[in-house]
């Protein structure tokens, strides 16, 4: 996968007390506030005070310059990369763009250096005490787009593209969902669902427990912890040749045993519940597999264990954990 090119850490930046022209590879922007600038000088950020055209591959757009009370308290900067091209673009108003996968309205894109979309975002609202998720939701409409899964209309927080203007992810809106044809066959998906270069999938996040077959056996796919920020990397896997790459679950153990008669038993770990009063919930476990080992942990920040294929022998049994919620958190965690 191609990835943009990180800028440099090392940076300033200068307050600007008054609106003053600052030059970009773009003409000349007119700023308020703070403009950072790159070790070497260059521009990696500023605000506009004042309506600016920059032209792009993707047509005329104008940056944001300026708020309301609700949704955009703020101006939000212009960036570029360190070799002066655009990196992150927020739109004065919804505008319609070319993108990869047919005309799309935007409030926000993202470019990669060489100056190709990178993503698309349909909303760009700030949410605060003032402006929630649902706020924001009710302004979320279904959007048409071409995927290697067909056209599809859904509400979107954003799609991903490589340079080669391939489709590598959707992220969905929060809540809805995504019938998904899979080496598994169809599933429904949350969250987001991740492709290869090559239109193959790569990965989907599942939006209830459905069994998946991996090398040791049958196991419930489900990630109780899944973020519903990003489409780009999600807890169901595949590799290349359909098979699963990697698996998180609530529902399933995997008891693995050595050609030595040695026997280990990983099963999802349970937490105390934020509602407190001795509730608990399940942090799901999450199992990778390749033709070597296969590897297992218990939470993100556990190290893996890892089991050679050649030695062990893996069965995938269900896991019911008593005093817990299997299915979903308790209203009160976050």
């Amino acid at each position: 996968m191609n990835t943009p090119n990180k800028p440099e850490i090392l940076s300033t930046s200068v307050r600007l007390s008054a609106p003053e022209a600052v030059d970009t590879r773009y003409g000349a922007i007119a700023s308020v506030g703070y403009v950072e600038h790159f070790a070497d000088g260059g521009i990696m950020s500023c605000t506009p005070a004042g309506e600016t055209l920059i032209e792009t591959p993707y047509g005329t757009l104008t940056p944001q310059f300026t708020t309301d009370d609700l949704r955009r308290r703020t101006v939000q900067a212009v960036s570029f990369h360190p070799t002066g091209a655009l990196r992150a673009l927020p739109l004065e108003r919804p505008t319609v763009i070319a993108t990869p996968a047919g005309p799309l309205k935007v409030e926000l894109a993202t470019f990669h250096p060489d100056g190709s979309l990178c993503r698309a975002f349909p909303l760009n609202g700030k949410l605060s005490g003032y402006w929630t998720q649902d706020d924001e939701g009710r302004l979320a409409e279904p959007v048409r787009f071409a995927t290697p899964l067909g056209m599809l209309e859904k509400r979107i927080i954003c799609l991903y593209f490589n340079p080669g203007g391939n489709l590598l992810s959707l992220t969905l809106w929060p809540g809805d969902t995504l019938s998904v044809p899979t080496p598994q066959g169809t599933l429904t998906a949350r969250v987001g669902v991740a492709f290869r270069p090559d239109g193959g999938l790569r990965s989907l996040e599942p939006a209830k427990p459905q069994p998946v077959q991996t090398p040791a056996g049958r196991i419930q796919a489900y990630d109780l912890d899944a973020v519903g920020i990003s489409g780009d990397l999600n807890s169901l896997a595949f590799w290349p040749d359909g098979s699963v790459k990697r698996v998180s679950t609530n529902l399933s153990r995997v008891v693995a045993r050595s050609a030595d008669g040695r026997t280990l038993a990983f099963s999802p770990e349970l937490r105390d519940s934020l509602c407190g009063d001795g509730d608990h919930e399940i942090v799901p476990m999450q199992i990778e597999f390749d033709a070597e080992a296969t590897r297992i942990r218990n939470r993100p920040t556990q190290a893996w264990t890892v089991l050679p294929r050649a030695t062990w022998k893996l069965n995938a049994e269900p896991f019911v954990a008593q005093f817990a919620t299997p299915f979903g958190r308790m209203s009160c965690s976050c």
